[in-house]
């Protein structure tokens, strides 16, 4: 172990096919309007967790919902990981503001998100 810790899930992406849709469902469910509102994301905070709307599955592809572990050094836990038997599928990368994501596949072909906040 590298002694790269994890802060937990506090992120999830849920592709959706209908955004305008989905954005009142989960508008109803949370009780909180999104804070961010675009055409290609929707994001809420409840809870002190983020659920964000990815329209399509978004340029990654999503197929099912992903649970982004939040870590403090992201190419630390990928080395961690991927040592251990995971694959990467979706390598680190910045989606703005300094957050980086990335995603492995654990050995069954399960997505498992990566989270880095700087």
């Amino acid at each position: 172990m590298t002694g790269s810790s994890t802060q937990g899930i506090k992120t999830v992406l849920h592709p959706v096919s209908d955004l305008a849709a989905a954005k009142a469902v989960y508008t109803a469910l949370l009780g909180v309007p999104p804070q961010a509102d675009e055409s290609y994301y929707v994001g809420f905070e409840a809870g002190g967790q983020h659920i964000g709307l990815v329209p399509g599955g978004g340029p990654q592809g999503m197929t099912g919902p992903v649970a982004y572990w939040h870590v403090p050094d992201i190419a630390a836990k990928l080395a961690e990981v991927t040592a251990a038997g995971a694959t990467v599928q979706e390598p680190a990368h910045d989606v703005g503001g300094g957050r980086l994501v990335a995603t492995v596949t654990d050995p069954d072909g399960n997505v498992l998100g990566l989270l880095q906040d700087r």
